[in-house]
């Protein structure tokens, strides 16, 4: 890669986490000013950047374009659109589509909720697996060694008083996923925000993504939340037919394995 070209690709990295100055730009690439102003010049001919008037470089419309392009691309995301909409008018709250990036997981898809109450997340936004539904789904069956070097680099940080911040508790709550078939935070990544969510397999049986449903207290308490479980394992089941799983059924579970 060369060194303008990997210069470029930090530059939208970093506005990527908001917007910044040509001193700041500069700062977070350890480079003369000069040199940011170049390339943010020729990024702003291509609208991959902008300038507003307080002098604050912002990314541009092409990067959105071309977002989206991405997302659109993506099979399961396709897939999974038409499901994920009749869900969403039949009990009206906030429904995600999310997969495994690293040790986070990004949303990919999002549907609002009928009411009038909007969560702060957004398609691109990346959260925590160790505090969020969809990231426990995602990482609880991953092989062991691949589990062990995701645990292995995770900070656990605590977004909440109830955030999961010791590995040995988070290998338990993983447990239990596996057992039930899907997992919940009990306002572990945001403040009186409950989630569940079940995952969506490929032909092989893995998790390429997750389907979670999100409420605020005031609209629904954690433990009515749980009532939609039913009807969120058979929408994330109807995904993953189609993305070629088949289900082996556990006659003693009266469930799919």
């Amino acid at each position: 890669m060369s060194q303008s070209l990997g210069k470029a690709i930090r530059i939208l990295g970093r506005l990527g986490d908001g917007p910044a100055t040509l001193d700041e730009l500069a700062s977070a690439l350890g480079v003369h000013k000069t040199t940011v102003l170049r390339l943010l010049r020729t990024l702003a001919e291509e609208h991959f950047v902008f300038r507003d008037r307080g002098h604050r470089y912002h990314l541009g419309a092409r990067v959105h374009e071309l977002s989206s392009r991405g997302l659109d691309q993506r099979e399961v995301r396709g897939i999974a659109g038409p499901h994920l909409a009749e869900f969403n008018r039949e009990h009206g709250h906030t429904t995600h589509l999310s997969e495994l990036v690293g040790t986070q997981v990004v949303y990919i898809d999002k549907l609002e909720s009928h009411d009038h109450v909007r969560m702060a997340s957004r398609i691109g936004l990346r959260a925590p697996v160790h505090s969020t539904a969809a990231g426990k789904v995602l990482v609880a069956e991953l092989p062991a060694g691949e589990l062990n070097d995701l645990l292995g680099v995770l900070t656990f940080a605590p977004a909440t008083p109830n955030t999961i911040t010791d590995s040995d508790a988070f290998r338990a709550e993983l447990a239990q996923v596996r057992v039930q078939g899907w997992g919940q935070d009990r306002e572990e990544n945001e403040p009186s925000v409950n989630c569940i969510a079940a995952p969506v397999r490929d032909a092989s049986g893995r998790a390429v993504a997750a389907v979670s449903v999100s409420v605020t207290n005031i609209v629904l308490s954690g433990e009515r939340l749980l009532e939609l479980i039913p009807s969120l394992l058979a929408v994330s089941e109807r995904i993953s037919r189609e993305c070629g799983w088949r289900a082996i059924t556990d006659s003693s579970r009266g469930r799919p394995a």
